[in-house]
C-alpha cells in the first residue's frame, strides 16, 4: 500500500488517478511514500526520510525546497500548462480591463448618491473620465512563450491585436503551437519598446526576478499596460507605482495584492486568481498524481523539475532497480558492475542526466537480492536506490 500525505484541498478528480486498493490519500499519515500539495510552504515542514516523490498540483514550485529534495534525490513533480487556460482567460479579463477603464469607472459608480434621475444624470457627466480603446490594431507583447504565453498570444491574434513575443528558450512544441503571424522581439527591452500592452509569463528564478525595473520601464511606450500574472518578483513593484504616478504606464493590472498595489488609483490587483477555476484545479491534480503514482509503481519520471525524463516500458523477466546519483563519471558503470557481480543478466537500460543528477533504470533478469541494493546504494555519490519487483 502506498502511501501518500495532502497539503492543501486536493481535487477528487485527482484523488481518483490513486486506486484505494492501492493508495492511502490523507492529511494525517506518518511515514509516507509521496507528497502532494498546492500551494502549502513545503520550506518549513519537516520531509520525512520514507519520502520518495512531491507533487505540486501546479506550475510554479517556489513553495518546495527543490535544492533540498534534490540532494535527497527525490524528484519534484509539477504540472506545466494543466493551468494554462484558467490563466489566459484571466489575461483576456486583464486586457479589457485596462482598455475599457472598467475597474475605476465601476468603483465610481459605486459611490453614487442620490436619486434613480439623479444618477442617471450623473452617469452622463461622469463616462468621458473613463473614455478606453478597443484592442484590435494594438500592440501586445508576450514576455515568455511556455503553454500560457502562447496560448494568450494567438488569443490576441485572435481578437485583431498585433503581437510581439520574446521566450530565448522557447520549445520547438510551442513553436508548432504559436500563430505564425507573432512577430519576434530581440530582447525585453525590445518588445516594451514596440507594444502598448505587456503581459509577462516566466517563471521566478534568478534571471527574472525584477525582470521590468525602471531601466525597462523606461524603454516602454508612453501610456503603455503592464500585466503581470507570473510573479509578484518579476517585476519591481516600487519602479512600477512610480511609472504609473508618472504616466509612463497607463494601467498596471496583476494577480498579487500589496498595500501599495491594491490601494494605488491606477493599479488592479486581484488574490492571485490565475489557476482558481474548478477545471484548472482538476487537471493540475490529475496529471501530477498520474506522475507520482507512475514514478511510484514503476519509476517512470514525467514533468519534473529537477530530474530528467525517464520512459522505459517496464520488462516482464525480473525486477527493475531506480538509481539516483551525483552526474559523475563511472556511475554506470559501478552500478553495471555490481549486476554482474550478482549474476544479474541486464534485460534493458535507461541512463539520463540533468544538471547535478543522474538518474538509471535498469530491468533485469530475476530477483534482486537486498544485499545489491546494499551494495549501490554503499556506492560513492549514489543518492537513493529503489527496487521494484
Amino acid at each position: 500500500m502506498w502511501r501518500v500525505l495532502l497539503y492543501n484541498n486536493i481535487s477528487v478528480k485527482g484523488l481518483e488517478q490513486l486506486p484505494r486498493e492501492s493508495y492511502e490519500t490523507s492529511s494525517d499519515i506518518q511515514h509516507p511514500d509521496a507528497i502532494l500539495l498546492r500551494s502549502a510552504n513545503l520550506h518549513s515542514e519537516p520531509i520525512p526520510e520514507t519520502v520518495l516523490a512531491v507533487g505540486r498540483a501546479g506550475a510554479g514550485v517556489n513553495n518546495v525546497p527543490v535544492a533540498e529534495l534534490t540532494r535527497r534525490g527525490i524528484p519534484v513533480f509539477n504540472a506545466p500548462g494543466a493551468n494554462a487556460n484558467a490563466v489566459k482567460e484571466l489575461v483576456l479579463a486583464g486586457l479589457f480591463l485596462s482598455a475599457r477603464n472598467i475597474c475605476p469607472a465601476w468603483a465610481h459608480v459605486q459611490g453614487m448618491t442620490g436619486s434613480d434621475e439623479e444618477i442617471h444624470k450623473a452617469t452622463e457627466a461622469c463616462k468621458k473620465q473613463f473614455v478606453g480603446f478597443e484592442l484590435p490594431g494594438r500592440t501586445l507583447g508576450v514576455v515568455g512563450l511556455g503553454a500560457i504565453g502562447v496560448l494568450v498570444a494567438n488569443a490576441a491574434k485572435a481578437l485583431g491585436m498585433r503581437v510581439v513575443g520574446y521566450d530565448p528558450q522557447i520549445t520547438v512544441d510551442n513553436a508548432w503551437q504559436l500563430d505564425a503571424g507573432v512577430e519576434a522581439a530581440r530582447s525585453v527591452g525590445d518588445l516594451m519598446s514596440r507594444s502598448d500592452m505587456i503581459t509577462i509569463h516566466v517563471p521566478l528564478v534568478d534571471a527574472t526576478r525584477e525582470m521590468v525595473d525602471a531601466s525597462r520601464l523606461q524603454q516602454a511606450k508612453p501610456g503603455a499596460t503592464l500585466l503581470n500574472f507570473s510573479r509578484s518578483e518579476v517585476v519591481n513593484e516600487a519602479d512600477v507605482l512610480a511609472a504609473l504616478d508618472e504616466g509612463k504606464l497607463h494601467t498596471y493590472i496583476c494577480d498579487f495584492p500589496s498595500n501599495a498595489v491594491k490601494n494605488h488609483p491606477k493599479a488592479v490587483a486581484l488574490p492571485h486568481l490565475g489557476a482558481s477555476t474548478v477545471e484548472a484545479q482538476d487537471n493540475c491534480a490529475v496529471m501530477v498524481a498520474r506522475q507520482i503514482r507512475d514514478y511510484l509503481e514503476t519509476g517512470n519520471v514525467h514533468n519534473s523539475v529537477n530530474f530528467p525524463e525517464v520512459s522505459l516500458p517496464r520488462g516482464d523477466k525480473g525486477d527493475r532497480i531506480c538509481v539516483v546519483n551525483a552526474n559523475v563519471p563511472n556511475m554506470l558503470g559501478q552500478i553495471s558492475s555490481a549486476l554482474a557481480d550478482a549474476g544479474l543478466n541486464i534485460d534493458d537500460m535507461y541512463n539520463k542526466s540533468q544538471g547535478e543528477i543522474a538518474y538509471t533504470v535498469v530491468d533485469v533478469e530475476g530477483v534482486v537480492p537486498d544485499a545489491v541494493v546494499e551494495q549501490l546504494s554503499a556506492i560513492e555519490g549514489v543518492l537513493k536506490v529503489r527496487l521494484l519487483h
